[in-house]
């Protein structure tokens, strides 16, 4: 079979998709092959494989009473550069291509994957995952039917079409600016990656899917000097897009805001420390949200009883304003998706709606042992992993609040405003965050810059003491990466200004 480039594959991307989400010039490149090809056998090609050798493959992965099989391609193609001390002094491209197949037998699973996508390798792991199940033969599906999905990261050209070049050219020419913003700036530096994520899934209830996943990321550093004290800081975006997404008023911004945060530590004092009343900011601070309450929502801790919420489905969790949603419908957002790696269509999850806890977030597995359906949040790192629960973007919607009546009504506390390193214990939900930067609050008043803050507390306990939620909701920019059992995969969050009554705040002041 004919194999092709990353650039005529990028023309025909959302191929199970229905003709009219696709735009431009897709849209003709599929129309001018009605009758003579369709759309998703193009993946087929890619892979190397037609719907008879799949049949094959599942047929061997049920040889030995296997109630369910799917069976996952994925082609990665990824390129990173970095720049340091004005030099690029790093760049490398990487490629991935591999198939993993998947037998349940009740509540077990077997898992099995192969780089050599020969009928004969892709036979031998089937039967490797099929020992997971023991008793009657089953067959694999007589036909195949695509799903038609919605996309939600429209493209317009592969980042093969865009040339190394120029992308050195543009990362460097935000590297300069970084200097030209301040003079303090005495180092910079820049991460820029893109990568074209390709899979096909067929299961053995007839079902197949196939998504082209884009992914672009570029980070700036900086360090500045001022009499002696050092400063240093980041920003970055990310988005599910194409090599377009770095508009001239992204790039323009982006030495402005990496500068600014630096420089705003010069200013900054260290926290004050005890239980205060904690502003979480809009946009980055979701990360919280993210770590301390959506991990103990997805439903595989539930199902084996280790997340605090296990038995709080359809309880009060929340003030009444409080809405939490896990959406992989957002357009180009780093951790939306057209479909999960199981071949569930993504949807937008309510899992916290006007303070009760309606659901927990999905895969096939925990799906079946609550009786619901999938919510399309089965996702793995790659097909070398089993997939499991994962969020998507999670966030909290819009509440009834102004950011300054939130801030007005604070008589002594702070915001927490970039968040970076933390750690949770997922099960109870206790958790501590390390705040790059915030603000002091007295006397309902922004006074003062701070840095260097450590909050601690527990997931659920911060949810009930959730008392204002602002209707300024922000999604992150940047790129974050969840990491869950040895797996990472993209995701994002975000949220409307909030007030927590009271959060233990650790600091030098």
């Amino acid at each position: 079979m004919r194999t092709m480039s990353r650039r005529d594959f990028v023309k025909v991307t959302g191929t199970s998709l229905a003709l009219t989400t696709i735009p431009g010039f897709m849209q003709k490149t599929l129309a001018g092959m009605a009758g003579t090809d369709k759309p998703y056998e193009l993946y087929f090609r890619r892979f190397g494989v037609d719907e008879e050798a799949i049949r094959k493959v599942m047929a061997e992965a049920l040889l030995h009473g296997g109630d369910y099989c799917d069976i996952f391609f994925q082609n990665t193609l990824s390129n990173s550069i970095r720049v340091e001390d004005n030099i690029v002094n790093s760049a490398s491209t990487d490629v991935q291509l591999g198939v993993g197949i998947r037998v349940l037998k009740g509540d077990q699973t077997g898992y099995s994957f192969t780089e050599d996508l020969s009928l004969k390798s892709m036979k031998a792991a089937a039967r490797t995952a099929a020992n997971i199940a023991s008793g009657q033969k089953r067959i694999a599906p007589v036909a195949l039917t695509p799903q038609k999905l919605n996309n939600y990261y429209h493209t317009q050209r592969s980042f093969e079409d865009v040339g190394v070049k120029n992308v050195v050219d543009l990362v460097m020419s935000v590297n300069d600016a970084i200097f030209q913003q301040d003079k303090r700036i005495v180092k910079a530096g820049m991460r820029y990656s893109d990568s074209e994520n390709y899979i096909l899934l067929a299961n053995s209830d007839g079902q197949f899917s196939t998504d082209y996943q884009p992914m672009i990321r570029l980070v700036s550093f900086c360090t500045a000097e001022q009499n002696g004290q050092r400063e240093s800081n980041y920003f970055d975006y990310a988005a599910r897009s194409d090599f377009d997404f770095l508009t001239p008023e992204r790039l323009t911004r982006m030495p402005q805001e990496v500068v600014a945060r630096t420089i705003n530590l010069f200013d900054a004092k260290p926290s004050p420390a005890g239980e205060l009343p904690v502003v979480l900011k809009a946009g980055g601070a979701g990360i919280l949200l993210h770590e301390a309450i959506g991990h103990g929502m997805e439903a595989d801790f539930n199902r084996i009883g280790t997340s605090i919420y296990s038995e709080k489905l359809n309880k009060k969790v929340a003030a009444d304003f409080v809405n939490i949603v896990d959406n992989g419908t957002n357009p180009n957002i780093r951790g939306s998706i057209n479909v999960d790696d199981e071949g569930s269509p993504s949807e937008e999850t309510y899992l916290v709606e006007n303070g009760v806890l309606r659901t927990y977030l999905h895969d096939r597995i925990s799906a079946k042992h609550y009786g619901v359906k999938p919510t399309g949040n089965g996702r793995r790192e790659s097909f070398k992993h089993n997939p499991m629960p994962r969020m998507r973007n999670t966030y909290m919607l819009n509440g009834p609040h102004t950011f300054d009546e939130i801030v007005a009504s604070v008589k002594y506390g702070i915001i927490a405003d970039q968040f970076t390193n933390g750690q949770v214990n997922i099960g109870p939900g206790d958790f501590t965050f390390y705040v790059k930067s915030g603000a002091l609050i007295e006397n309902g008043k922004i006074t003062a810059p701070i840095k260097d803050v450590n909050i601690i507390g527990n997931g659920p306990k911060v949810l009930e003491e959730v008392t204002m939620v602002g209707n300024d909701l922000a999604m992150s920019e940047g790129g974050w990466t969840c990491g869950k059992n040895g797996q990472s995969v993209p995701v994002s969050q975000g949220m409307p200004s909030c007030l927590v009554s009271a959060i233990t705040v650790g600091g030098r002041g």
